[in-house]
């Protein structure tokens, strides 16, 4: 199957779905959308990581891209890559042997050698307890090699909190896992339904909580009850301040 232009979904919507169906729903179906101070910290690193120096710099062995548009018409996913860092797996040279690394990169303008694309993903906060920034880069990676038509077999996050670079290998079970969410992603979207709510610990942590409203659809409690609970609060709120 392949999608047209008109088809291609954000990238980024597939951190948004593993998180949780229901706020990625909100931003691509109903466009609702939220700041608050992890997601302005977000935008923050991502400005940095796409202005920070050169959009291609030469370090040595290594060319850094910064801010390269991605697409796949395969998955239908589209988006912009924070880095891409394209590493030298062959020296320059005209001997045999060159030829034969070729078919484990690719050439690039102005650059002697073979070269191979290590995507770089850059996240605000700490490693998460699901998958959800791994599929995510995983995406870029096979974007890349749709694009390029080069094998990529790892690219790596950072994290804000940590400082640290985390390796991440894109395996057969990564991958499946990959195009199985971005599948379910074209689905939701298609279907134009946003999931009801589900009270989460990790509710706490969305910019779209007070939008959301999941403790009002908790099957657990009754829309009257929330009705009840939510007069109930304002009032005390206007004595107190009065």
């Amino acid at each position: 199957m392949s999608y047209c232009e008109e088809d291609l979904l954000p990238v980024s919507a597939l951190q948004h779905l593993v998180f949780c169906e229901r706020q990625c729903a909100l931003n691509l179906v109903e466009q609702a959308w939220t700041d608050n101070a992890l997601t302005l910290e977000g935008s923050h690193m991502h400005r940095r990581a796409d202005e920070t120096g050169a959009r291609r710099e030469m370090r040595g062995d290594m060319i850094v891209t910064r801010g390269l548009a991605l697409r796949s018409l395969r998955l239908g996913l589209s988006g912009r890559a924070d880095v891409v860092e394209f590493r030298r797996v062959s020296p320059p040279s005209d001997s045999t042997a060159e030829l034969a690394d070729m078919a484990a990169g690719i050439p690039l303008p102005a650059a002697s050698g073979s070269w191979i694309p290590f995507p770089v993903d850059y996240k605000h906060g700490r490693p998460k307890p699901d998958r959800s920034d791994e599929v995510q880069l995983c995406a870029q990676a096979l974007c890349l090699e749709e694009m390029l038509r080069v094998a990529v077999p790892c690219g790596a996050l950072f994290y804000g909190k940590t400082q640290r670079r985390h390796n991440v290998n894109f395996d057969v079970r990564l991958k499946e896992l990959t195009e199985t969410t971005t599948a379910r992603l074209h689905q939701l979207i298609a279907s134009g339904v946003t999931p009801r709510a589900v009270r989460e610990p990790k509710c706490e942590r969305c910019s779209l909580l007070e939008r959301c409203l999941p403790e009002a659809m908790s099957s657990r409690r009754s829309a009257s009850r929330y009705l009840e609970a939510a007069v109930a609060e304002s009032l005390a709120e206007k004595k107190s301040i009065g």
